[in-house]
């Protein structure tokens, strides 16, 4: 999705970048720890994988657990999403979570957004299935009332 134009004067670099945003709450304590786990095992996954850019994991006051990832195309996040451990854990979530949200776009700068540019595209983004939704999932609430706060910061694995 990286573009490079010709102009009169030289070369311009045009980072168009696509970002996934998405906020998980746990149902229970319970799962904390293979939660955890998982977590960490995919962002291990995330930093192996062709076309990941970068990314940030936090959270929020009411629990909720923040990726957002850029990666240069679509596809390049679903070859992620869909494959190793990443797809395990989604299968697990369906049950650990009670809340589960996610909101997809193109950046035309290729930059990860703040925590309050993510927290607007993930309150104009769509919820996720799960098996025991929250009434505030079940209303259709993608985001809780804190902002989340980032804490770790993900780069792509320096390929040899």
């Amino acid at each position: 999705m990286q573009t490079i134009l010709t102009a009169a004067f030289g070369r311009i670099r045009i980072a168009v970048a696509f970002v996934s945003v998405t906020r998980l709450h746990l149902r229970s304590r319970r799962f904390f720890v293979p939660f955890a786990m998982y977590t960490f095992r995919s962002a291990l996954q995330a930093r192996r994988s062709g076309g990941f850019r970068g990314g940030r994991i936090g959270n929020d006051p009411q629990g909720g657990n923040w990726t957002i990832t850029s990666w240069n195309s679509e596809a390049d996040m679903r070859s992620f999403r869909n494959a190793g451990i990443h797809a395990a854990a989604m299968r697990k979530l369906l049950d650990w979570c009670d809340e589960a949200s996610f909101a997809h776009y193109v950046s035309d700068d290729g930059e990860l957004p703040s925590a309050d540019a993510a927290y607007q595209r993930l309150g104009a983004g769509k919820t996720s299935k799960v098996n025991h939704p929250s009434p505030a999932h079940t209303a259709g609430r993608a985001v809780s009332d804190g902002m989340p706060r980032f804490g770790l910061s993900l780069r792509p694995k320096e390929r040899r």
